[in-house]
């Protein structure tokens, strides 16, 4: 949007696209930027909401962010607010670079957290199988923002479906290729979110999911 005011964007907006400056209203965006946006900073709580009741005792979460990337910060404010709500100790770990995942698991081992929530964010999208593998190798059960990483060998995750998503973001860039402006075009947000569990990663833990989190589920991999 720095760049250009007249050439039309279309994309997936994973926070507050009013409070960002990036649309007047979800309703009517008003400059030439339009999307989808995910929740991604209301969707946290509710995970680690999630993990709580997946997790016997669960009592420190380490919780793996960008620092980079412009979504993370509310993200990070809103989980810390719930998670003293809910009775838990978050510990940031700050990845930047695919690099860093190794240590980071390392750090979260070291500082005794038994569960890991993560951020949505590009970093982690692009390394899905990664920290996965990584996820299972500390015996740490997670929580993510999208099923591909549980089709990845993630233990759950809960959000919108992100091929839904792309879909979405495709077909409004189909009515702007037809002549429909970008400020005619609402934000639009995920009516339906998924809870998707991995039965074989949850025996690979040693972690009996409860039936109450299980009978939730909209798919389940054994």
């Amino acid at each position: 949007m720095k760049a250009t005011k007249t050439i039309p964007i279309v994309t997936i907006i994973s926070g507050n696209p009013v409070a960002a400056g990036l649309a007047q209203s979800l309703a009517r965006p008003v400059h030439n930027l339009t999307g989808i946006s995910y929740y991604a900073t209301e969707l946290t709580t509710k995970r680690l909401e999630l993990l709580k009741e997946t997790v016997p005792n669960l009592a420190r979460v380490a919780v793996l962010y960008d620092p980079k990337s412009p979504a993370s910060v509310p993200q990070w404010n809103e989980s810390q607010e719930r998670a003293r709500d809910l009775g838990l100790q978050l510990h940031s770990i700050a990845v930047s670079s695919v690099d860093r995942l190794e240590a980071a698991f390392e750090e979260a081992t070291k500082m005794r957290c038994n569960a890991l929530a993560l951020f949505a964010d590009p970093l982690a999208n692009a390394n899905r199988k990664q920290i996965a593998d990584l996820a299972t190798r500390a015996r740490l059960p997670s929580i993510y923002p999208w099923s591909e990483f549980v089709d990845n060998g993630g233990l759950m995750s809960y959000g919108p479906n992100f091929a839904a998503v792309g879909r979405d973001v495709a077909r409004y860039v189909d009515k702007i290729l037809r002549g429909t402006k970008p400020a005619d075009l609402p934000v639009e947000q995920p009516s339906k979110f998924e809870l998707v569990i991995n039965l074989g990663t949850a025996k690979a833990l040693g972690l009996t999911i409860p039936h109450v989190v299980l009978v939730r589920a909209e798919r389940v991999i054994r």
